[in-house]
């Protein structure tokens, strides 16, 4: 009951709640990215599988620059992510845009994080069952070690999630989200320089 429709019910009320209350503050980080970001906008949009791999745009904050090399190419990361951007990130404020997607039932606030579409055909049956449920703003995952553990871990800890989904896994979770966010840590290594590619399986 709770999987088929108190969590989409709990999701719905809770990100729209979310957005109206935090809604000054999501004025203000985009005044401020519109200013520092160079012209490279506000907002940073991307495909992400979704439930049964069904591909969304996620959005987020775009916490660096636009820049290029005489080349043309983007430059490194590090040199394009603003001192404003890193602040955002350090607060895992850059995920808050999310709360749309959640709002649109794209997402959940809690599920296995969305990575990139390129990773599909590289998991294994098991790995793939990650998308058996909406993906969400945090996880069991981002709780349990996030930046220093292996993608074979996080992937047992997401399938680990699927099976053992329960609105007191949920509200665990998001307790410890809260806890490590004050702490600032694990934070947003996703599309960071400290970020490693999943490569595929070995075996």
């Amino acid at each position: 009951m709770y999987k088929n429709f108190f969590k989409r019910f709990i999701d719905f009320w809770a990100s729209l709640i979310a957005l109206i209350i935090l809604s000054p503050l999501l004025l203000i980080i985009s005044i401020l990215l519109a200013f520092t970001n160079k012209g490279a906008g506000v907002f940073f949009t991307q495909e992400r599988p979704g439930k049964d791999a069904k591909t969304f745009k996620i959005l987020k904050f775009k916490t660096m620059t636009d820049e290029r090399d005489e080349n043309g190419n983007l430059l490194h990361d590090k040199y394009r992510i603003t001192p404003v951007g890193k602040f955002i990130r350090s607060l895992s404020l850059d995920e808050l845009p999310q709360l749309v997607n959640v709002l649109k039932g794209e997402m959940s606030l809690v599920g296995p994080r969305p990575l990139l579409i390129k990773y599909l055909p590289l998991y294994s049956k098991e790995q793939f069952r990650r998308h058996e449920v909406k993906p969400g703003i945090t996880g069991w995952t981002q709780v349990n070690g996030r930046n220093s553990i292996s993608w074979e871990e996080k992937f047992k800890m997401d399938v680990w999630y699927v099976d053992n989904l329960s609105f007191t896994l949920d509200m665990k979770i998001l307790w410890l989200t809260l806890i490590k966010v004050i702490k600032k840590e694990g934070i947003n290594a996703e599309n960071s320089v400290s970020g490693v590619p999943f490569l595929g399986n070995k075996d």
